[in-house]
C-alpha cells in the first residue's frame, strides 16, 4: 500500500514562509525521484521542483531563489521550503514520487494541500 501524505499548507501573508512535507510509505523512497507540482484555479498543473534520491534538484524559473526542495531518506519524507511567498504562489500543491527504469515505471501522487498567499 503506497501513500504520500502532505502537510504544512495553509494561509500565509505575502513575503512569508511555509514548509510543506510529504511523508511516504510503501515505497523504497531513496530510489524515487520526488517532485512538487502546483495547480491554481483555471490553470494547468505545473512542475515546481524535483529532487533525485541522490540530491540533484531542478526548479521552475518562477520559484528559483525562493523555494528549496529537500528530502530526508531516513524519514521517507520530502520537503518544500517556500520563502518570500507571493500571491501568485497560491495553488494546491501536490507531491509526487517517480521511479523509472528499463523494467519499472512507477508514479505516485499525494492528495494535495492548499497554499494561500494573501494579506
Amino acid at each position: 500500500q503506497v501513500q504520500l501524505v502532505e502537510s504544512g499548507g495553509g494561509l500565509v501573508q505575502p513575503g512569508g514562509s511555509l514548509r510543506l512535507s510529504c511523508a511516504t510509505s510503501g515505497i523504497m523512497f531513496r530510489l524515487f525521484t520526488m517532485g512538487w507540482y502546483r495547480q491554481a484555479p483555471g490553470k494547468q498543473r505545473e512542475l515546481v521542483a524535483t529532487i533525485t534520491g541522490g540530491g540533484s534538484t531542478t526548479y521552475a524559473d518562477s520559484v528559483k531563489g525562493r523555494f528549496t526542495i529537500s528530502r530526508d531518506n531516513a524519514k521517507n519524507t520530502g520537503y518544500l521550503h517556500m520563502n518570500s511567498l507571493k500571491p501568485e504562489d497560491t495553488a494546491v500543491y501536490y507531491c509526487n514520487a517517480v521511479l523509472k527504469t528499463f523494467v519499472t515505471d512507477k508514479d505516485y501522487w499525494g492528495q494535495g494541500t492548499q497554499v494561500t498567499v494573501s494579506s
